[in-house]
């Protein structure tokens, strides 16, 4: 088995071919990780959901991490760690053309809205969808391959 880093731009073409992550936020010296489904672009992780502990927690302290992960058949796979801040997207004048990027990226892919839409108790009926859109500034990347042979570059 040989693993070696992956470079910048390796790390952001993975990012921009996966759409599940694993979210690291923490509260309180706590930490809670969720899937979240996102959209890679300007260097950023954009996503979407309903109001819950992740967002209270990101509110509280807006340092989080996320883990994207590929698995090949055997034991081969590649990894790319993301440390990076939580930024709301408002429904609010100033924010609509970022607010408007995050749903084209995310609309490109069916069923975008999921795991951030469901919840596992019935939601309250309420005038507006209590939603929202929110997004990863990217500070750090850096990632990981294994593989049952040595790769040359």
């Amino acid at each position: 088995m040989w693993v070696r880093s992956l470079s910048h731009v390796e790390c952001t073409r993975l990012l921009d071919r996966n759409r599940l992550a694993h979210l690291a936020c923490t509260n309180e010296g706590r930490p809670y990780v969720v899937p979240i489904y996102y959209a890679s672009a300007d260097n950023h992780l954009y996503a979407f959901s309903l109001p819950g502990k992740k967002i209270e927690w990101m509110r509280a302290n807006p340092f989080v991490s996320l883990i994207v992960e590929e698995r090949s058949d055997g034991r081969e796979w590649r990894s790319v760690v993301v440390d990076g801040r939580y930024e709301e997207i408002p429904d609010r004048l100033g924010m609509t053309t970022v607010r408007d990027r995050a749903w084209s990226l995310l609309s490109k892919h069916p069923h975008w809205w999921e795991p951030g839409a469901l919840k596992p108790e019935t939601p309250s009926v309420a005038d507006r969808s209590p939603h929202l859109f929110f997004r990863i500034h990217i500070d750090e990347v850096s990632g990981r391959e294994a593989r049952d042979q040595p790769v040359f570059r």
